[in-house]
């Protein structure tokens, strides 16, 4: 069986360890970057790359991760001990070609190669890319495809009313690589994901000031710079550097940055591929992955507010026993009717389309449930655990949590040392 893997970050390396495992199998990992690592690959370039094609990286300096690198690294290849939990974006990508040389994945990545069609043709999947420096162009046929590209490639937009009138530089955090670009200036960050907290905090170290507007759920109870205000959603533009919250107070901006989150984008499956996104709502999908009319077709990765690594792995665990015949997946009848129920279930919780995906607080039940499938080792509790303290205190402690230590114990318990 021929398998195509699209993209080598965290998910398709993943994806490559397991299918590479796998009797029988053959594989082309496809990615467009000169080096492994997805997202966690830093770049200058922004807009477009040397070669002219997109750049998609929203990598930014001095990033470092919201989570302790006990809960990031994989089931059979965690993170080496060292003196800190929370890693720096360097070292998760040194972390991941450790993983790449480990599995010795690299002879399966075809690098600077970007994947421009995949369409179905027959029970197969025809896949054409372009080999970026030298542009030649390749169409190929497989067996199965995992899409294992990303959330990080279609930055939101929201429409500001009034936007037209503003006359400074609105962007959003996908083209934010430092903060030099806001020294001395008035600075509107929208958001308060962890990009909104983080870009704060940097934006404040070179602003007059920064204006931190957002709706969160989460109490934000972070002791920020004297420079740094919290405001409510904003309302409007009213000239051309006077914006409006819905609480009817004012402020002046040279800056606004969107802080806003990403659309799942694929723009290399054909409308043939029969996958359609609304609102960020991926159908027909089976359990958050598997093409419901085609299931030779998987995505890595979907899912979010999630142990990511830990994830990806399972995931990939899943869809191998699917495809070497271990595991049978249900008609597609039947995996319709549980989508339907899973989505009705989602949507009594309160979930809106954005969230269709989004795992949280269920997370541990969606992992259990594609374990005990695939009868493949679950993902421990322990790591759920720890991942749920950790956003917690982003929220309550965001200027120090990074400092903390973590040792897992056992598959339910943990210490802060």
């Amino acid at each position: 069986m021929r398998v195509a893997i699209i993209g080598a970050g965290a998910a398709g390396l993943a994806s490559a360890r397991h299918i590479s495992n796998t009797s029988d199998f053959s594989l082309d990992v496809f990615e467009m970057g000169a080096r492994p690592g997805g997202t966690w690959v830093y770049t200058d370039d922004v807009g477009q790359d040397r070669y002219g094609y997109p750049v998609y990286s929203a990598m930014y300096k001095g990033l470092k991760t919201n989570l302790p690198k006990e809960v990031m690294g994989f089931p059979d290849f965690p993170i080496p001990e060292q003196s800190r939990s929370y890693l720096t974006q360097a070292e998760i990508l040194n972390f991941l070609e450790l993983y790449a040389a480990k599995f010795d994945l690299m002879r399966y990545i075809k690098l600077n190669t970007m994947v421009t069609e995949v369409r179905p043709e027959g029970n197969l999947w025809k896949i054409t890319s372009v080999h970026k420096p030298t542009r030649k162009e390749s169409t190929e046929l497989y067996d199965a495809v995992m899409i294992c590209n990303g959330h990080y490639n279609d930055p939101i937009f929201p429409n500001i009313p009034g936007q037209e009138l503003f006359s400074g530089s609105i962007d959003h955090s996908h083209n934010f690589r430092d903060a030099e670009r806001f020294k001395g200036k008035r600075v509107l960050v929208v958001g308060a994901g962890p990009s909104g907290l983080d870009l704060t905090l940097q934006a404040s170290t070179v602003a007059e000031y920064v204006v931190l507007s957002h709706h969160s759920s989460e109490p934000i109870n972070t002791q920020y710079p004297p420079n740094v205000e919290l405001r409510p959603d904003v309302k409007r533009v009213i000239e051309f550097n006077k914006v409006e919250f819905v609480d009817g107070t004012c402020c002046c901006f040279d800056e606004i940055l969107h802080c806003t989150g990403y659309r799942y984008s694929f723009p290399f499956l054909h409308e043939s591929c029969g996958i359609s996104v609304d609102e960020n709502h991926i159908e027909p999908l089976y359990k958050h992955m598997i093409h419901i009319d085609r299931p030779n077709m998987c995505f890595i990765g979907i899912p979010f507010n999630v142990c990511a690594f830990q994830m990806f792995d399972l995931q990939a665990r899943y869809f191998c026993k699917v495809l070497d015949g271990s595991l049978s997946l249900p008609s597609t009848t039947d995996m319709r009717l549980h989508t339907e129920k899973d989505m009705r279930n989602r949507w009594a919780k309160g979930y809106t389309k954005r969230q269709a995906h989004m795992m949280g607080p269920d997370q541990q039940s969606y992992y259990d449930d594609l374990a005990a499938a695939a009868s493949t080792t679950p993902i421990a509790p322990v790591m759920v655990k720890l991942r749920d303290l950790s956003v917690k205190k982003l929220y309550n402690d965001f200027l120090n949590f990074r400092q903390d230590r973590y040792k897992i114990l056992d598959e339910h318990n943990f210490v802060k040392v």
